[in-house]
């Protein structure tokens, strides 16, 4: 019998943030500071949307692109919130969380042979849907020093002349670093030279606690080159909710939405109801989240550092991503040993690219009284330790 599967497929590694998940959720006790997924429940007034909707007997497929409404709806608030300014009709579709339109996006722009640019560490679906897609990915990898953002430098020595997208995720997923107004405008220019497209992964937008969220698309000549995604999972507690979407150029949300048609038809009616009533009354919510979330980031790079690992300020996302190469044991081993000796699950750094040995991912996305439980066994865990 011939090999039913495919090589793309079977060649692809397992996400590493799942084995860490399985383990914990079958461990008495255990506190579970791995998986990036708000502790608040949605807001009422949206689920309570979604229920009336359900009333209403809205259970038909809407159109590809997603409700009329819901359109109208994302267009008004990424130019409210970000100054991005996108037609409902032909430049924005609305998809299967933020990964589905990741995926989309590669698969609409590239041809076989095709390098994407990918910044590691960061969220693990970039790298396999660009092999799914036919694409070659080309890791960047960011450094600690230079707080995790995308250099001008790093940027132009990784370009060669098959180099066509580069994945830009700010706030970025694991590490929390951003790219300010100043940082993006010294790589536009050599993006716009080497004539590169950009897919902006900016689910974390709303999550930016130094200043404002800046999109890269904003830029002059970045607009026509540059797929923004965002989506409700993280910026309104919506993640069971699987909604996102995507804007661009029309010639290309063209092509996502045909690939969207084939494989999914459209996203969940009751979620697009309910994300309707996100984006229009939903900003004092985002806003309480953001407030808790910046507290629990003080309170963890306080903590790190004071017990000796460790760890940059993040701006952004809610993750931190303390430095352990003191502890003189791989990030696996350490998520491991402190998983069985002290029943706190974390994800290594190197569940997000080779680049994340040494480091940790740790989600702040969990009360502060469990966070305070698993910093005091993570310490005890440290000292006992040290070498």
């Amino acid at each position: 019998m011939r090999n039913p599967l495919s090589k793309n497929v079977v060649n692809i590694q397992p996400s590493g943030i799942r084995k860490f998940f399985d383990i914990v959720t079958e461990m008495k006790d255990a506190i579970s500071l791995g998986v990036g997924e708000p502790d608040f429940d949605t807001p009422w007034h949206i689920r309570e949307e979604g229920i009336y909707s359900l009333e209403k007997g809205r259970t038909f497929y809407t159109s590809n692109s997603g409700l009329k409404e819901l359109r109208i709806e994302i267009c008004n608030y990424l130019h409210r919130r970000f100054d991005l300014q996108y037609d409902y009709e032909h430049e924005t579709l609305v998809t299967v969380g933020g990964s589905e339109a990741i995926d989309l996006a590669l698969r609409a722009m590239v041809n076989p042979g095709d390098e994407v640019l990918i910044p590691q560490p960061c969220y693990v679906s970039y790298h396999p849907c660009a092999i799914l897609a036919g694409a070659n990915p080309v890791v960047i990898e960011l450094k600690g020093e230079n707080d995790f953002k995308l250099t001008r430098s790093e940027l132009i020595s990784a370009i060669t002349d098959k180099t066509k997208i580069l994945v830009l995720a700010f706030p970025n997923n694991p590490t929390g670093a951003i790219m300010d107004y100043d940082d993006l405008k010294d790589i536009v220019d050599v993006i716009i030279e080497k004539d590169l497209y950009v897919i902006s992964d900016e689910i974390y937008s709303e999550l930016s606690y130094k200043e404002k969220h800046v999109s890269i698309a904003t830029f002059p000549g970045m607009r026509e080159r540059t797929i923004v995604i965002n989506g409700f999972s993280k910026s309104y507690a919506m993640t069971g909710w699987r909604l996102g979407y995507a804007t661009g150029p029309a010639n290309i949300i063209e092509q996502m939405t045909k690939i969207h048609q084939f494989a999914i038809m459209c996203a969940p009616t009751t979620s697009q109801y309910a994300a309707i009533e996100a984006l229009k009354n939903g900003d004092s919510d985002v806003e309480m989240m953001k407030d808790a979330y910046d507290k629990r980031r003080r309170f963890l790079v306080h903590a790190f550092n004071n017990m000796g690992l460790t760890c940059f300020e993040p701006f952004g996302a809610f993750y931190v991503f303390p430095c352990i190469k003191s502890m003189n044991m791989s990030s696996d081993e350490f998520a491991t040993k402190l998983l069985m000796e002290e029943k706190v699950a974390v994800v290594p750094g190197t569940a997000f690219g080779a680049c994340g040995e040494g480091y940790l991912r740790i989600s702040y996305a969990y009360s502060i009284d469990n966070l305070k439980i698993a910093m005091e066994r993570i310490e005890k865990f440290v000292k006992r330790n040290q070498g």
